[in-house]
């Protein structure tokens, strides 16, 4: 009796699932839906690999397009067929045109249209002759249909010339058919003579003809010659303008410095002229300097125009970050071939005050606030340099754990001025290109506090100049970078230790750094496109020590090299990170990242600075293992009571990281990492931790899963990860251990990690 029970409940409902999901349920009486076409192609003599290219090219075009389906089901179509009837209005309506779509029925196809698309299109490609037929396939409630085409022979071009007169337009055009799109042998495509008449034009922008424009260029086609060739002629047209004939020169340059984009452009206000080398500022206000355009002006009067400098000009203007809108407009001098121009220039506001307010936790139990703010001044000294002070301050607190009550304090501020321009004394430096130079000079103070051990204080000071090449391309070159760190306080708890364990003197030792840094990036993500696969590319130099080291004083008593009665760091520091980017489908893709970092301690120095040297683990590092837990094969003994401070003078990381599209701005990861740090010299106290021959046997490497909340503007990210490899056991593999369903297994190995942002 209970098991039928069980069936009469059970007849029901799936018979209800049936009627939700019967495709043409809503389909109109004397309709039927519509589930799609396909295109058959006869093209004899066409490569297999360019007719599969055309075919799926005409069947792109074909309309209206069926139902969408996921996994073969459509989901949408369903989700509507179950509220067909519901109100617009209605609860169920509104859910139905939410995320339901109406069934495509075969009377929305235009057979005939469709034919003349599709004839068009092979056309357009070369096949002249091509002859197009359609039908539909009537299955009881559905329909499809089908396309034939026989394309035919396809032409090629046989030759091309290009026009030949007396005229300067004519003669820069047939300098430009070196690089013409257009080669003999090549098949005939509509697209590409598109292409070409767009190349030709922007070689004439780049020489001066401002006026002309690709729709003045014609390109015959003689189709006359059999076999299936074609000879091109390019020519200007008869009707062209005097004005697309010329090379124009720049004339005059007007800068409007406070204009507002509700005012009317008024050209002939030139009461608060200010003239500056080759141009003309207004700022009745005088708010700021001429002088700020030198660098963002690639035009000066007498230069040919050209599109190049007219668009980096714009760039620049906007890079300054002084100005809100840019906009510009270039004026014929009567009687002339000359170009007036005038930039139209809408400020930002002067100032600016920018709060923020961050929570963070880790698993090793720390969880902490911090609080910044930025004062900003875009104008400081009126030629666009701009100061920046900002003040952070921040705690983290240790709840639970071996190490509860390691609560760590953190304060500091920093101002920095950037000059937009290479800042050299008695030196005039001017630069070319979409992006302005610019020279930053920064001095900062750091308090790092960790209540019960100690309290280290830093003065940091830099002087430097960062440029962009390309949106890909950026350099950083510091020639002076100034570190000085020394312990306000050390516990006598961490006093005691370091008897114990001497590395952990490192920490609190006095920190001298007189260096130089260079730094490379080359970032193809930075210019916007999603390409299949992209690089991303970073290379860090940094070596301290080495002028101090030429001018310095020994001290006789520990034969360390002084300056200004301080001992100093003597170190090189070179590091790569390397990222490979690979896209799979719209959204889903792979990332992998390596990075090698090699540090050389010399002289005063016997490792590099605490500050300087390199760690492992952490959430953007090998993220089953705490931050800074890894050295070697040597392992933290757990009981010290300490949190893992492990750094090193080398390390090696490789990253692997899966990233499949769940649904909209929800994505998933599946991860694996591996690296390790080591030291450059011998430690007695931490057995292992030098870098050896057997480095390959001492990596460790762990696996994990996550889950990502990407809105564009910022990236959530939660990640699961545990070990696979733990370099300091016997044996380190211990895949074999894993214990997922026990919780002291969990406790000891399991590793969360909440963060903003990708890890690499």
């Amino acid at each position: 009796m209970k098991a039928t029970s069980n069936h009469k409940l059970y007849i029901p409902l799936f018979c209800f699932f049936i009627a939700a999901c019967s495709v043409t349920k809503s389909v109109p009486k004397g309709d039927k839906l519509y589930t799609g076409a396909s295109v058959k192609l006869n093209s004899a003599g066409l490569p297999a690999r360019e007719k599969k290219v055309v075919r799926s090219d005409l069947q792109g075009l074909v309309r209206p397009k069926p139902n969408t389906k996921l996994l073969g089901i459509p989901f949408k179509l369903h989700i509507y067929n179950l509220f067909y009837k519901a109100k617009p209005k209605s609860f169920f309506g509104k859910l139905r045109d939410r995320f339901g779509q109406p069934p495509v029925l075969l009377s929305s196809v235009d057979l005939e249209n469709n034919q003349k698309i599709l004839k068009s299109h092979l056309e357009n490609k070369g096949f002249f002759h091509a002859k197009l037929n359609a039908d539909t396939v009537v299955k009881k409630k559905t329909a499809s249909a089908v396309y034939s085409a026989d394309a035919g022979a396809q032409y090629h071009i046989n030759s091309v010339i290009f026009v030949n007169d007396s005229s300067t337009l004519a003669r820069v055009i047939t300098e430009s058919s070196k690089a013409s799109l257009l080669q003999k042998d090549n098949a005939y495509d509509l697209d590409v003579i598109k292409g070409e008449r767009m190349r030709i034009d922007a070689y004439l922008k780049e020489r001066g003809f401002y006026y002309f424009s690709p729709a003045l260029l014609l390109i015959q086609v003689d189709s006359n010659l059999g076999n299936n060739l074609v000879n091109m002629r390019v020519i200007i047209k008869p009707e062209t303008p005097a004005n697309a004939l010329d090379i124009f020169t720049i004339n005059n340059i007007y800068l409007y410095s406070n204009y507002h984009l509700n005012t009317a452009v008024v050209d002939t206000n030139l009461t608060h002229l200010v003239a500056h080398e080759d141009y003309y500022v207004v700022d009745p206000k005088k708010k700021i300097k001429p002088k700020m355009f030198e660098q963002a002006l690639q035009f000066r009067r007498g230069d040919v125009y050209n599109r190049t400098d007219h668009n980096q000009t714009l760039n620049r203007l906007i890079n300054l970050n002084v100005f809100k809108f840019v906009k510009n407009r270039f004026q014929k001098v009567p009687d002339s071939a000359k170009l007036d121009v005038y930039y139209y220039l809408t400020p930002l506001p002067k100032n600016s005050l920018r709060a923020e307010f961050n929570v963070t936790t880790k698993s090793n139990n720390l969880n902490g606030t911090q609080i910044s703010g930025t004062w900003l001044n875009r104008n400081i000294l009126k030629a666009a340099e701009q100061l920046t002070v900002s003040a952070y301050a921040g705690t983290e607190v240790q709840f639970g754990g071996k190490t509860k009550g390691n609560n760590t304090y953190r304060s500091g501020a920093e101002i920095n001025l950037t000059i937009p321009r290479f800042f050299v004394p008695l030196t005039d430096i001017r630069t070319r290109g979409g992006y302005i130079p610019r020279t930053n000079i920064q001095v900062g103070y750091d308090l790092l506090t960790k209540i019960k051990f100690y309290t280290l204080n830093q003065y940091r000071f830099g002087f430097g100049y960062l440029w962009q090449v390309s949106p890909q391309k950026r350099h950083e070159f510091y020639p002076v970078s100034i570190s000085y760190i020394q312990p306000l306080s050390v516990s006598k708890e961490f006093r005691d230790s370091i008897v114990k364990y001497q590395f952990l003197e490192h920490v609190v030792d006095s920190q001298f750094i007189l260096g130089t840094t260079y730094q490379y990036t080359y970032n193809e993500l930075a210019a916007g496109l999603k390409k299949i696969n992209s690089f991303y590319f970073n290379g860090l130099f940094d070596v301290s020590g080495n002028v101090a080291g030429l001018i310095a004083t020994k001290n006789s008593g520990t034969n360390n090299k002084q300056f200004l009665n301080k001992a100093f760091d003597q170190f090189i520091k070179l590091e790569a990170d390397a990222r490979f980017y690979h896209r799979l489908g719209v959204k889903s893709s792979v990332a992998t990242r390596a990075i090698i970092g090699y540090g050389l301690p010399y002289g005063n120095s016997g490792q590099l600075p605490y500050v300087k040297q390199f760690f492992s683990g952490g959430n953007n590092s090998i993220r089953a293992f705490r931050s800074r837990s890894l050295l070697g094969s040597y392992r933290f003994p757990d009981s010290t009571g300490f949190l893992p401070d492990q750094t090193g003078d080398l390390k090696l990381e490789m990253n692997a990281e899966y990233r499949p599209n769940i649904s909209g701005p929800l994505y998933g990861a599946f991860f694996i990492d591996a690296g390790n740090t080591w030291l450059k010299n011998e430690d007695p106290t931490r057995p292992g931790a030098k870098f050896s021959k057997d480095f390959l046997q001492q990596l460790a490497v762990g696996a994990g899963v996550g889950i990502r909340l990407d809105i564009q503007l910022f990236v959530i990210r939660f990640d699961v990860a545990f070990p696979l490899r733990k370099p300091w056991e016997q044996n380190p593999w211990v895949i074999n251990q894993i214990r997922l369903g026990q919780k002291e297994w969990r406790k000891e190995n399991i590793v969360f990690n909440l963060a903003i942002g990708y890890p690499f």
